[in-house]
């Protein structure tokens, strides 16, 4: 049986300094540690167990360029059990683990809110007129985009070509309702013929397998750092989405995507003898963006064609069946999984029929919605700048500024449970322990990353504890331990034992 997917969100923010120094990467550092700088005491990231370069294939293309780790740059680690840190030229948040696609919900706007509190503390001590402008989007409409990763754990055991074969025809059909919607095209010199399209990614992919996220970005991205045991765990890194503000569109991104990927586990698809495989899945990418009608079709491997909605009703059919023989526990639970079934089949459905009606739950469509709206009433050409600016505009973090603030969207977290978020870890992970011991113990603790922590007791030498297994150290699992230690030096002692 598939295991369960514990899932994460990693979000590259775009950031505009206004003011001081221009320098993004700069300007991020500011940002970070005003926000940080309230902490009791900063606890960095612990880099030794990093292997940016380990690829799933078990090598690496002639000339491929895996991801750089910055060691000296901002890395802070959050009472959530998140991380926060300055990844490049851009502010990340990083969700904690969780157990499920709505706490994945819940996370990534809880991230959402510490920009937003992060601009506010930045602003309080900047010079008057200057500050730094956030956005949850995925490019700067200068040829370049940076991502939102998501994060899934599988079974070392499942053969990597199976995850490809299968996974590539639902991240180019998931565009459907996990676009967050664009003006015009950055690449192909196809700006002036692209009014508007679903994805803001889908530009910017040139291969179908790679292990780069920066350049010749790949649909599947092979990056093998499991993050846990990895005799036993592989997380797949998906580079392909966009930066979701819908939490409808959050959860059908992660928790559809969690069901695939469960489906491939269990080589459900051999089992129904079902393949839609594509011919060519890069140029199927932009073709699904731009097409507006939902019904262009893409061509298969075998000959035949189907539309991405089509591909995504086949997918949900056989999920259904999958459902019935299987269940889905492994995707959050006697709740989580069929609330996913039941949104996937409803968006299919109003896709269908119309997709103005889902301008309450997919970023495209919310944001297509105003785009015409302001373009009908000043008779403006597509390739007019303010539509641009309210693309922007829509995906801005400032409350009083964001046009996604004032759309009437679905909430499916509450506002009260997203603000404990930003402090309290989730309690069905290993973020649990991370997070607990933060809150209690971060003038004990060095370092702390996905997979360990490192304590220093001030006597003895640096203490590391192993955090292999992500359903390990719950609340369930060592909340009476974590409540009944007076100190880092009695939990250890008991851990030890």
């Amino acid at each position: 049986m598939a295991i369960h997917k514990v899932c994460g969100m990693e979000t590259e923010y775009g950031i505009h300094p206004i003011g001081p120094d221009p320098n993004p990467i700069a300007a991020s550092s500011v940002l970070i540690n005003a926000y940080v700088a309230d902490m009791a005491r900063r606890v960095g990231w612990d880099f030794e167990d990093e292997s940016p370069g380990r690829d799933a294939r078990g090598f690496a293309s002639e000339g491929a360029m895996p991801p750089k780790v910055d060691t000296h740059l901002v890395n802070a680690v959050l009472t959530n059990g998140a991380r926060y840190y300055v990844d490049h030229a851009h502010p990340e948040y990083s969700t904690p683990e969780c157990a499920s696609a709505l706490e994945v919900v819940r996370y990534d706007k809880a991230g959402e809110r510490i920009l937003a509190r992060s601009m506010e503390a930045v602003e309080r001590i900047l010079p008057p007129g200057q500050r730094i402008v956030v956005y949850k989007n995925n490019s700067d409409r200068k040829g370049n985009s940076y991502g939102t990763h998501e994060n899934y754990l599988m079974a070392r055991t499942v053969p990597f070509t199976r995850v490809i074969r299968h996974i590539i025809p639902h991240f180019v059909s998931r565009q459907i309702y996990t676009g967050a919607g664009k003006v015009g095209a950055e690449t192909d010199n196809a700006g002036a013929e692209v009014d508007y399209q679903l994805s803001q990614r889908a530009d910017f992919f040139e291969e179908e397998v790679g292990l780069e996220t920066t350049l010749k970005r790949p649909i599947v991205n092979t990056r093998d750092e499991p993050h846990a045991d990895a005799k036993k765990y592989r997380r797949l890194h998906v580079i392909v989405g966009d930066a979701n503000l819908a939490e409808v569109a959050i959860l059908l991104k992660v928790g559809v995507t969690a069901i695939v990927l469960a489906m491939i586990e269990d080589d459900w698809f051999a089992v129904r003898g079902c393949d839609y495989t594509l011919a060519t899945p890069v140029p199927a990418m932009r073709q699904v963006s731009r097409d507006l009608s939902l019904s262009q079709p893409l061509e298969l491997a075998d000959g035949t064609s189907m539309t991405a909605l089509e591909i995504q009703w086949e997918l949900l059919d056989l999920a259904r069946k999958y459902t019935e023989d299987r269940g889905l526990a492994c995707v959050g639970g006697e709740n989580d999984g069929p609330e996913v079934m039941r949104r996937w089949e409803a968006t299919l459905s109003g896709l269908e029929v119309d997709p103005q009606s889902l301008s309450g739950q997919l970023d495209w469509v919310a944001k297509r919605s105003l785009v015409e709206g302001y373009r009908e009433r000043h008779d403006l050409a597509w390739s007019d700048h303010r539509l641009a600016a309210i693309d922007l505009q829509y995906h801005d973090l400032r409350p009083a500024k964001s046009l996604f603030a004032r759309m009437d969207t679905e909430r499916l977290v509450d506002e009260q449970s997203v603000v404990e978020a930003i402090t309290e870890p989730p309690r069905d992970t290993r973020a649990y322990f991370r997070g607990k011991c933060l809150q209690r113990w971060a003038s004990s603790i060095a370092a702390a990353n996905w997979d360990s922590m490192v304590f220093d007791l001030g006597t003895d030498p640096l203490r590391r504890v192993p955090m292999m297994e992500p359903l390990k150290g719950t609340a369930d699992h060592v909340g009476k331990l974590l409540e009944s230690c007076t100190s880092p030096a009695e939990l250890l002692k008991r851990l030890g034992s």
